[in-house]
């Protein structure tokens, strides 16, 4: 009984501190928007912002998961859904591989960063999940991938 009462309890605090933290992207996104006026410099800024995240966070996934070294490519996409279901909940789905195998996409049925965002229409070329290419891209080069 208390072990459910314990997991009632985790699972309500994980799902309002992911609430929290959509909510508080959503206002720094539009910050951004006000301050740089220009959606393609909202969009570099995001990944600007990402790709320091990601440098950082790739040595506390490496001590969360303790994942492994990657020797190709198809290892370091596991190793990228690993990551999206260890801090943001969720499954990306991997595919769209290049004929050469040297390339692939990561996209998200369920996005938690854009649950209650709602976009002007000046906006319409903002890629509004960018802070998640950056991180991608800061974890992996700090990994010599």
């Amino acid at each position: 009984m208390a072990g459910a009462v314990a997991m009632s309890v985790w699972s309500s605090q994980s799902t309002k501190s992911g609430e929290l933290f959509t909510l508080t992207y959503g206002s720094l996104v539009a910050q951004l928007i006000k301050d740089y006026e220009n959606v393609d410099d909202v969009n570099r800024q995001l990944e600007r912002m990402g790709y320091n995240i990601g440098v950082r966070l790739i040595e506390d996934f490496l001590a969360r998961a303790n994942p492994g070294r990657c020797y190709d490519l198809r290892d370091t996409a596991d190793k990228i859904q690993q990551a999206f279901r260890l801090y943001l909940g969720v499954t990306p789905n991997v595919g769209c591989w290049s004929p050469a195998g040297d390339e692939f996409s990561v996209t998200l049925d369920q996005n938690p960063l854009a649950e209650f965002a709602e976009l002007p229409e000046h906006c319409l070329g903002l890629r509004y999940s960018n802070i998640l290419a950056g991180v991608i891209r800061g974890a992996c080069e700090m990994a010599e991938f």
